[in-house]
């Protein structure tokens, strides 16, 4: 059934509202962090902002913080009982999931360590990350002037991140864009040094596949997603 320009604007404000609403909510709610933080696998800020998609290399650095969890989303309801996942792609299931999804990558992509080889950091990402984009991590994670520092100094990092809110969500495939702050300790050997805290904030977007969500983009927010 159309709806009437009357009815069509209230739709609008009713999706403004909620948005509003889940965005509070996703921020008082989330986890403290289990996710990985956001620093790049270099360990500069300038690095980080030139290789916004490149992975800190991880699994095996010792001390990584294990995903915090995610509560359950529960259906917004507008002030006449209409709920607003009725006008979006996913469900409040979905929603949790690909949270979940997202926190558990933060920590995977800023967790490693120098013995760690790109084929063992990308192995890691496998289920989390769509193909395509676990190729480019690799790939980043494998570029000398990322890798050789973090050889040479015999780095370590370990990290987590927090989900801040939703950019934007999208259908075929059904997507969502979080906002993500990662925090990322990066500990060098060689010379010792005391671990330096680095943070940023990406955006990150996972998409549906086959029952599961997956990262398929991942951006310092000032950037955007390409």
């Amino acid at each position: 059934m159309e709806l009437t320009p009357g009815q069509r604007r209230l739709v609008f404000v009713v999706i403004v509202l909620a948005f509003a609403g889940l965005g509070i909510y996703l921020i008082d709610g989330r986890g403290s962090g289990g996710s990985t933080p956001a620093a790049a696998p270099s360990t500069s800020a300038s690095t980080q902002a030139s290789s916004a998609s490149t992975p800190s290399s991880g699994g095996t650095a010792a001390g990584s913080v294990p995903p915090s969890s995610v509560p359950a989303a529960t259906p917004a309801s507008t002030a006449g009982g209409a709920e607003i996942y009725q006008w979006l792609p996913f469900t409040p299931a979905d929603l949790s999931a690909a949270a979940q999804a997202t926190l558990s990558f933060a920590t995977d992509y800023v967790t490693w360590s120098y013995t760690e080889s790109p084929a063992a950091y990308a192995a890691k990402l496998n289920g989390l990350v769509t193909p395509q984009e676990v190729a480019t991590l690799k790939n980043g994670y494998s570029t000398s002037g990322v890798a050789g520092p973090r050889a040479a100094g015999k780095q370590v990092s370990t990290g987590s991140g927090t989900i801040n809110s939703i950019r934007s969500f999208g259908t075929g495939p059904t997507s969502i864009t979080f906002v993500v702050t990662i925090n990322q300790q990066v500990t060098s050997t060689q010379p010792a040094t005391t671990a330096t805290p680095q943070s940023a904030q990406y955006t990150v977007t996972v998409v549906s596949s086959g029952g599961a969500w997956q990262v398929n983009d991942i951006e310092l927010s000032a950037l955007g997603n390409q």
